[in-house]
């Protein structure tokens, strides 16, 4: 994205989030054992812009899961579904 940090804002779901609410639900699931999760993932902060606006948001914390092909996988179907029935409503 370049080296300008606040042009990366544009693309950040927790900075888009914190200006407005979002119009669907939103569905994350995230391991708990990420290396991304404290330094660059940081789902907390998801959670509090969410909150900032009303956004509705499950954040689902998967135990035992990283960052993984495995991780992604397992749950991608739970995605499809839920997605499904706001695109085809």
């Amino acid at each position: 994205l370049g080296t300008d940090i606040e042009s990366w804002k544009q693309y950040d779901a927790s900075e888009l989030l914190k200006k407005e609410k979002s119009p669907l639900p939103i569905l994350v699931d995230q391991g708990d054992a990420d290396g991304f999760l404290s330094e660059q993932l940081k789902p907390e902060v998801l959670l509090a812009a969410a909150k900032q606006h009303g956004s509705e948001l499950n954040l689902r914390m998967q135990s035992g899961y990283d960052h993984s092909y495995y991780f992604i996988s397992s749950f991608i179907d739970n995605h499809l579904n839920f997605h499904a029935k706001y695109l085809f409503a």
